[in-house]
């Protein structure tokens, strides 16, 4: 089983942030955090690589679901979707499966959540 959903697209890394930001919003979720790999390794290693960005996303009433299930399960959230410069104008985006990662925890009761989480994960990179 894949613990992702990727697509490679054919835009600027810009604009592909953009783009999977606003198809996230689109499904409910939004971006509590926006971590620039890229400039991180840049500034702590002196590390060049290509640009790089880890976007955690949280739809609050999914998240809010699964955390009255399991109290624990906040280890694992938020969603977390790379955007990843492949080259120059290609880009590609990665979402986690959350289905693999749920599929984790010993709770039947969040497969249902999983599921749909990951249906609208899926929409949303396949909408950028």
């Amino acid at each position: 089983m894949t613990y992702s959903i990727a697509r490679m697209v054919p835009m600027d890394f810009d604009t592909a942030v953009a783009r999977i930001t606003a198809t996230l919003k689109q499904e409910g979720f939004g971006i509590l955090s926006d971590i620039d790999v890229q400039a991180t390794l840049k500034a702590k290693l002196g590390a060049d690589m290509p640009a790089y960005r880890i976007l955690g996303a949280c739809n609050p009433a999914f998240a809010h679901q699964a955390l009255q299930l399991e109290k624990h399960l906040g280890v694992l959230l938020p969603c977390n979707v790379v955007v990843r410069e492949q080259t120059a104008g290609l880009t590609e985006v990665v979402a986690i499966d959350p289905v693999a990662s749920l599929g984790r925890v010993d709770n039947a009761a969040l497969a249902p959540l999983a599921t749909e989480v990951r249906q609208r994960l899926q929409r949303a990179v396949d909408t950028v």
